[in-house]
């Protein structure tokens, strides 16, 4: 199996088209369909169905992915590795910006491995519940969880993540499960502070009918605290899960909602040292969402 190939068949999963991907591997998109091509021959299986909105794994493509992605995650370590033993080490500070979610439950592992290739390298992590704001130089990268629509900011998909319903084991014996989704409307729910969700997608109660919030707060990491105190039922993102042992799923089958992480930059003059921090970081964050999220299955 050629490598190549699978990193074009990662960016297409990623990307969800042959168009994005190909702009982001530098390719044209007929070479990146070729490499689509080749692979699938090789594995004697379809991976993506295409459609007029694009390109969806098959269910051979999802079996593929997370191999795919961990082959991926060793040849970044390794490269990383290398080029520590090389001497090629970075140096200075980077600022990264990013929802608490991502700060608290992500960042910390992946910027731990970076730090430890690269000791001369200051990280600083900004966690917010807010968009940081790039432009006012609060950061130097930033992870948001919704493409930006400026031209003045350049942005790449990081991964797409998951989040379920969760309860404490004790507020379920209390309580019990709700039997459906429609049940929710008249659960007692923890979620953000209406006013202060500072991105649509964070409106998860609102795609599920919620209209009231007993509960809620302007931080992740205090909602799923909310929810492993036992007071009530959370949207909880997967990765976080393993930190929370006391929280099982609820509606497994019902209620999961996808999302996505993006990395975005300065649309100026690249700068040698944020791309390879970049590099790293995009490589770190999906590797530890999928290990995260493998643990929480």
């Amino acid at each position: 199996m050629n490598w190549d190939d699978l990193r074009v068949f990662l960016a297409v999963a990623r990307a969800e088209g042959l168009s994005g991907a190909a702009r982001g591997l530098r390719l044209d998109p007929a070479t990146a369909g070729r490499r689509i091509a080749r692979l699938e021959r090789s594995l004697g299986a379809v991976l993506f169905a295409k459609s007029p909105q694009g390109y969806a794994l098959t269910e051979a493509g999802q079996r593929l992915l997370p191999r795919a992605e961990a082959a991926e995650a060793a040849l970044a370590e390794g490269q990383a590795e290398t080029a520590a033993a090389g001497g090629e080490r970075l140096s200075g500070t980077i600022r990264i910006g990013a929802p608490d979610g991502c700060a608290n439950y992500l960042l910390p592992q992946v910027c731990a491995g970076i730090g430890a290739a690269h000791p001369d390298l200051d990280l600083q992590i900004l966690a917010l519940p807010r968009v940081v704001n790039l432009s006012r130089r609060e950061a130097d990268l930033a992870i948001t969880v919704s493409q930006p629509a400026t031209q003045r900011l350049r942005a790449e998909k990081l991964s797409d993540y998951h989040l379920s319903l969760a309860a404490s084991r004790d507020w379920l014996a209390r309580h019990g499960a709700p039997d459906s989704p429609e049940a929710l409307k008249g659960a007692r729910m923890i979620g953000y502070i209406p006013d202060m969700i500072f991105d649509a997608e964070l409106d998860y109660l609102a795609q599920l009918g919620v209209a009231r919030v007993p509960l809620a707060s302007n931080a992740v990491s205090v909602q799923l605290n909310l929810a492993r105190a036992g007071a009530g039922l959370a949207i909880v993102h997967e990765f976080a899960l393993p930190a929370a042992p006391e929280l099982v799923r609820v509606l497994p089958g019902a209620v999961r909602l996808t999302r996505s992480f993006w990395l975005v930059t300065h649309a100026g003059p690249r700068d040698a040292r944020l791309d390879r921090v970049s590099t790293l970081l995009r490589d770190g964050m999906r590797a530890e969402i999928a290990r995260l999220e493998a643990l929480a299955a």
